[in-house]
């Protein structure tokens, strides 16, 4: 017997169990979308690793990014992310396109990491943004529709929390604290791990990276305070249209949150499960008022969010939300009673079909307990015969699996009576 060759490491096979809630998910982002607005756009999947290199960080670039070389010599990439494509695409048509300009999308992504609970290698990612408006208002918005979508798919404020705050802030206070712009980046770094780490160790690892003993005291008291966006103008204004949205019940401050790609500027945001074992973000992003320009546009505000389907799919799973799978749309079966009256069957369903409806047709000639057994596996509402006896009578016989009656209808009148029912 040969040996099943296994799919590629960090990959997934989408049965159709998982098709069926992927599409779930995706019907649901999208209501979550368009009701602000925002109009649906895709990207190439392959990108010029050079994209990436300025504004995206070093890890994801040399460490995380699936990179070949073409036949051209072009170091080419696997899309790790979509922020850079997104801009990329904005800076060829910025003279053409209306702003502001709301976009979304959801598609596959890649990513060389290690694949493990609530990460693959490659994974689907809903993307929204919002450019042209720079206001603390623009960034409240993405965040409403972050919550839009948690209220559909039924995650409670009590289960999941969006965390905020603003880059610039944060440099204010490392300005205070004394950390030279060299520094800084080895700091957010810090900060953006201090969630994932010990105490001790975090304490570790920032006197290691150079940070003095006096600095370490000032940035732990920096990260635990709650009423420090208080002294935030843009986060005052954030958090007061965070409430006319009437989303105020999932927000909350922490200066913990930094955001770990570069090109973010200002406000970052982060969701997180309060409620089970899955300590990744739900969602994370935030304003990038200077990605554009890096790319070769013109300068202009931006800010957005993107999603992983890995961890909000554990989420779900671990609150008990995600929907029972349905195998199959249909709910009508038209059976074979035998070969000699197979044309009628096919006839039968193609008929209604042509009436609108969604049928099955067993595939060939079969005992009737064997196609009862398969309706009701596949959880078909109504079963159709044609024996000999109803094709000699002109009628169908329709039985109902649910209500576990069944009767016979005249075949002029099938279309007729299923429409009926079927309402």
């Amino acid at each position: 017997m040969k040996k099943i060759i296994p799919a590629v490491k960090g990959t997934r096979d989408f049965y159709p169990d998982l098709m069926s809630f992927r599409t779930w998910l995706y019907d649901n982002l999208r209501l979550a979308s368009e009701s602000f607005g925002y109009q649906e756009y895709e990207a190439p999947l392959l990108e010029t690793i050079d994209l990436y290199a300025a504004k995206s960080g070093e890890e994801l670039v040399k460490e995380q990014s699936y990179v070949f070389i073409d036949r051209s010599g072009e170091f080419i990439t696997l899309r790790p992310e979509l922020t850079p494509s997104l801009a990329r695409m904005i800076a060829q048509k910025q003279n053409e396109l209306i702003f502001p300009v709301r976009w979304w999308s959801f598609g596959p992504f890649w990513r060389y990491e290690r694949p493990q609970k609530g990460r693959s290698r490659e994974f689907f990612q809903w993307n929204i943004d919002l450019l042209g408006v720079n206001s603390p208002e623009a960034d409240a918005e993405l965040i409403a529709v972050a919550v839009t979508f948690f209220r559909l798919v039924g995650l409670q404020p009590e289960k999941t929390r969006i965390l905020v705050n603003d880059r610039q802030l944060m440099e204010n206070q490392f300005d205070r604290l004394g950390f030279s712009k060299t520094m800084r980046p080895v700091i957010s770094s810090l900060v953006d791990r201090r969630a994932k780490m010990e105490p001790q160790k975090w304490d570790e690892a920032a006197l290691e990276e150079g940070v003095d003993r006096k600095q370490l005291s000032g940035l732990k008291a920096v990260l635990d305070d709650k009423d420090l966006w208080r002294g935030s103008e843009n986060l005052t204004r954030l958090f007061d249209a965070i409430r006319m949205l009437g989303v105020e019940d999932y927000v909350s401050f922490d200066a913990n949150v930094v955001r770990g790609l570069l090109y973010y500027t200002s406000t970052v945001f982060e969701a997180f499960d309060t409620s089970g074992s899955v300590r990744r973000s739900i969602l994370g992003g935030g304003r990038y008022d200077n990605l554009l320009s890096d790319v070769g546009g013109q300068p202009m505000p931006a800010t957005g969010f993107a999603m992983g389907d890995v961890v909000v799919s554990l989420v779900l799973a671990e609150n008990g939300l995600v929907p029972d799978f349905d195998p199959t749309s249909a709910k009508i079966l038209v059976t074979v009673f035998s070969p000699e009256l197979l044309d009628a069957s096919l006839n039968l369903a193609a008929e209604l079909r042509q009436a609108g409806m969604q049928v099955i047709l067993y595939p060939e000639p079969a005992r009737m307990n064997k196609q009862f057994k398969y309706a009701d596996r596949m959880k078909l509402r109504w079963v159709l015969i044609l024996g000999s006896e109803e094709v000699e009578d002109k009628r169908v016989s329709v039985k109902d699996l649910e209500q576990g009656i069944q009767e016979a209808v005249a075949r002029d009148r099938i279309v007729e009576y299923l429409r009926k029912t079927l309402a």
